[in-house]
């Protein structure tokens, strides 16, 4: 028992400090063991959202290029708040959009292993762009793929119409095969990003009309999504070598006068069991690890060769594209369709990001907020930029060179 005089006097919402690894718990979840480099180079959607056959169909899913970061500013909507109809000024990443081109389709049956695939059917022209996914060696290679399963369409296009039929009639699931069109995009590869988008929406019939409606046809990304909507991004991580456990743990550093280096794990563990734990931190593979990040909010979708595609607002009314002066660094100019999320989307430059649609309904205020931009950022953004247009720099500076 606590002696009267040794009891501590403490006021009632007065914090009580419990024991530390409560008040600061390690960095990293070790969920997200093992800590090794992803095998894919993009995203891959584990789970799509929950089908409901009442809605027409429709895809779930999109991918993009990452092209950089700028910011933005707008006016909050949020009665009740003290931001209320105060300027916020907020991140955004711009995403380049082209639109993808579908070519094939996936019926899956339901098995009590869970999904099975029970077979596939292709277009009958292919680009060059996806038939690369199918060689090691491009250049060196026949480029015969497909050519045999082509002439499946010229007798009459029967066996097409059976796999067809017998998609229609057993399977629980389908899916799309779509790729990107990444000559479109200025990342400096001919190969295409695959993946297979779920339908859904619609019974199975409806499913399979609907995407061999689509068949070698492009799909734009606001076919997908919409302004103000709320979705989920899948992709790899940075890439950052190997990292010791200061970096890769967040483990705190040892006194200033320890021996054979002071940024380690003083006990990686006791003598018996006579074994490293696997929750104990080691140095290794940082970064380049897959990734789902959810709850995404779209600011902005802007269609190539339509007013929409510059980054002219309500409140702006300058004329000017929506690449920042002298392009956005690593990546260059986006010419295609693009879309504007808050906040941060996870990997470098370049990279191939899944979108997906949410898997959650949204409630929050924040979800169901319409946004409208005030203004969007298009200085440079390679140093200090200051000017929003190069007219505005020739304005302020005049010509500098003879």
């Amino acid at each position: 028992t606590i002696q009267p005089w040794n009891r501590q006097r403490r006021r009632p919402n007065q914090h009580v400090m419990s024991h530390r690894k409560f008040e600061h718990p390690r960095h990293g979840s070790l969920g997200f063991l093992p800590k090794k480099r992803c095998r894919r180079g993009k995203g891959k959607i584990k789970s799509f959202p929950k089908d409901d056959a009442s809605k027409p169909p429709h895809l779930t899913a999109f991918m993009a290029y990452k092209a950089g970061m700028t910011h933005i500013l707008r006016d909050v909507e949020k009665p009740g708040s003290k931001l209320h109809k105060k300027e916020a000024c907020e991140a955004v990443t711009l995403l380049e959009c082209p639109p993808m081109v579908i070519v094939g389709i996936v019926g899956y049956v339901k098995t009590p292993r869970g999904l099975r695939s029970l077979g596939s059917v292709w277009a009958e022209h292919l680009n060059d762009e996806v038939k690369r996914k199918f060689y090691k060696n491009w250049y060196k290679s026949k480029k015969k793929a497909f050519t045999k399963y082509a002439k499946k369409y010229s007798d009459g296009k029967k066996e097409i119409e059976s796999q067809l039929d017998m998609l229609k009639k057993h399977c629980a699931v389908i899916r799309v095969i779509a790729h990107t069109q990444v000559r479109k995009v200025s990342i400096g590869q001919k190969k295409a990003h695959m993946m297979e988008i779920q339908v859904n929406g619609g019974s199975t019939a409806e499913k399979v009309d609907f995407a061999y409606g689509l068949f070698e046809k492009t799909v734009p990304i606001d076919a997908v999504f919409q302004p103000s909507e709320m979705i989920d991004t899948v992709g790899v991580s940075k890439g950052r070598g190997t990292e010791g456990v200061v970096t890769r743990w967040g483990v705190s550093r040892l006194p200033r006068k320890t021996h054979r280096g002071l940024r380690k794990v003083a006990c990686i563990g006791a003598w018996h069991p006579a074994r490293v734990a696997f929750s104990v931190a080691r140095a290794g593979q940082h970064g380049f690890h897959h990734r789902t990040e959810i709850n995404k909010k779209i600011y902005k979708i802007g269609k190539a060769g339509e007013s929409s595609h510059k980054a002219t607002t309500d409140f702006d009314l300058t004329e000017k594209d929506i690449t920042p002066m002298g392009g956005f660094p690593h990546y260059g100019v986006i010419n295609e369709d693009y879309m504007l999320i808050k906040g941060a989307v996870i990997g470098t430059k370049k990279r191939c990001i899944t979108l997906r649609q949410t898997l959650i309904p949204q409630t929050t205020r924040s979800a169901l907020e319409q946004v409208s931009l005030k203004f969007i950022d298009t200085s440079s953004k390679f140093g200090h930029g200051r000017f929003q247009t190069s007219d505005e720099k020739l304005k302020i500076l005049g010509r500098r060179k003879v």
